[in-house]
């Protein structure tokens, strides 16, 4: 048995880049930096933060989402599988790219938002066709989108 796997929460580098294809498929591209705190070792030495650049891409439904809610800065929640992919750049070399195929995002917020403000994040699944949004139960909580991917049910 063998998993492909990811979760990140991380901010938008920048605002995403959505495409459409032949039958109004969307594709979103966009990075995402997820930054692991610096620390004080016990000997006292400094270990400064590390901050690693995801690309990230998400097709139809949840693409047009994201063209929709999400810009640079935002903080997100993703699941998603890592994909590797080659091509031959314009001097004949072979080059690699390692994106996140995105299957659920939750949307977070900014990076400079007040937590506060907001205690329900909106959630987005890959729908297999788009769904409409519904406003959450609580009065001024954001909107949730909810899809039809129920590969996953953990009970935390």
């Amino acid at each position: 048995m063998s998993v492909n796997k990811v979760i990140l929460v991380g901010n938008v580098g920048k605002d995403p880049e959505v495409r459409y294809l032949d039958n109004d498929v969307a594709v979103a591209n966009f990075p995402i930096a997820t930054t692991e705190r610096g620390f004080k070792s016990r000997d006292g030495q400094a270990v400064p933060d590390r901050t690693e650049w995801h690309n990230v891409v998400a097709w139809r439904g949840l693409a047009k989402i994201i063209e929709s809610y999400v810009k640079k800065g935002t903080q997100l929640f993703i699941e998603g599988k890592i994909r590797t992919r080659s091509y031959d750049d314009k001097d004949g070399v072979k080059r690699y790219v390692t994106e996140i195929f995105a299957d659920n995002i939750q949307l977070l917020g900014k990076k400079s938002d007040n937590p506060a403000a907001s205690n329900q994040p909106a959630s987005v699944n890959t729908p297999a066709q788009p769904q409409s949004s519904s406003p959450a139960a609580s009065s001024g909580a954001e909107e949730t989108f909810l899809g039809n991917d129920d590969t996953d049910d953990l009970p935390f």
